[in-house]
């Protein structure tokens, strides 16, 4: 117990210092970059001085040096204010992000549940089959998956399915006339709108993650005690199903631990072509902005998905290998 106890100590303690490094290391790079939030409302207004630039910064504190500006944040962090955004209508931050989390978070779910769904079995398929038709075909497709810029297809899709077919919407999250649909009419009007930025989510994630799950499945397909389960009569499926498909996952779990953190960094280019109310587009726009507090918003988010996903990964791998859960118990 005191074992666990420790070790749950020094990972708090390890997650804290990565966390605080984060954020320093984030707060330096938006202050380093050219342009500040007062020159959206200094710049472009031809009555405003340089005395109203300088009332401007010392309101917003950014005349204060920058240290002292890193510490007085982290303590409304510590309490959970994120402060109040510098451009628009000065809303706290927290409130802008709460009102785009759904969306952001519900469309990078769907798309990464749909991964799943198809790319382990790809990958599964094409290692069992390895050199045959199927394989060759899933090998173009993962290639043609990696070659193709995402926004790129998703201007070629805009263009074909919104454009020259009209069968599908190419921007925004609902139509105009939303309000007077039934219950039914809104769930297939948001399915409408919410389908091709979740084919080009799913797209781009199938080609990697069908590869790995590819090369892990050989791999776990060449040892030993694989071979000892085709030797005692094992059907095919049982021996992959039951002992093969479990450690081949391990590499997939990894993949998927670093890819939370993406469900706000992939969003940025996708929400703004497709103009999704989302994290993504929110993050674009506050950086467009200069918009300090609303960056590091989204950055800290950013960073609670990443440790979170490292956790993840972690209990992933305990669950899926039963051997690390025995390890760790065997060195208490």
């Amino acid at each position: 117990m005191l074992a666990l106890a420790h070790r749950l100590a020094l990972k708090t303690l390890w997650v804290a210092g990565i966390f605080l490094g984060i954020t320093l290391i984030s707060f330096a790079v938006i202050h380093l970059a050219p342009g500040s939030p007062t020159d959206m409302q200094t710049t472009l207004n031809p009555l405003a001085t340089v005395e109203t630039r300088a009332r401007l910064e010392k309101l917003y504190g950014l005349d204060r040096p920058l240290a002292i500006q890193y510490v007085d944040w982290l303590g409304k962090l510590v309490r959970f204010d994120f402060g109040q955004s510098l451009s628009g209508d000065h809303r706290p931050v927290w409130d802008k992000i709460r009102e785009r989390l759904p969306l952001t978070f519900s469309m990078n779910i769907v798309s990464l549940a749909l991964t799943l769904v198809i790319a382990i079995p790809i990958g599964l398929l094409s290692a069992y089959k390895q050199g045959g038709l199927f394989d060759r075909a899933a090998t173009v497709f993962v290639f043609i998956g990696f070659a193709v810029p995402g926004f790129w297809l998703a201007l070629l899709l805009m263009l074909l399915f919104g454009i020259h077919w009209g069968i599908l919407p190419i921007s925004g999250l609902t139509s105009m006339d939303y309000v007077t649909f039934s219950v039914w009419g809104k769930i297939v009007d948001l399915a409408r709108h919410l389908t091709l930025p979740i084919f080009i989510y799913t797209f781009g994630g199938l080609a990697g993650l069908s590869r790995f799950m590819r090369s892990s499945m050989l791999e776990v397909l060449r040892q030993d005690y694989i071979l000892t389960a085709r030797a005692k009569g094992l059907s095919t499926w049982v021996v992959i199903g039951k002992h093969a498909l479990r450690n081949a996952l391990l590499p997939v779990i990894t993949i998927l631990g670093l890819s939370v953190p993406g469900l706000i960094g992939g969003s940025v280019i996708i929400e703004s072509i497709f103009a999704l109310p989302g994290l993504g587009q929110l993050f674009y726009q506050s950086v467009m902005a200069r918009d300090y507090p609303l960056i590091m918003g989204n950055l800290v988010l950013g960073a609670v998905l990443t440790l979170a996903g490292n956790l993840l990964a972690d209990m992933g791998y305990a669950l899926a290998d039963p051997r690390i859960r025995l390890g760790g118990r065997s060195r208490d």
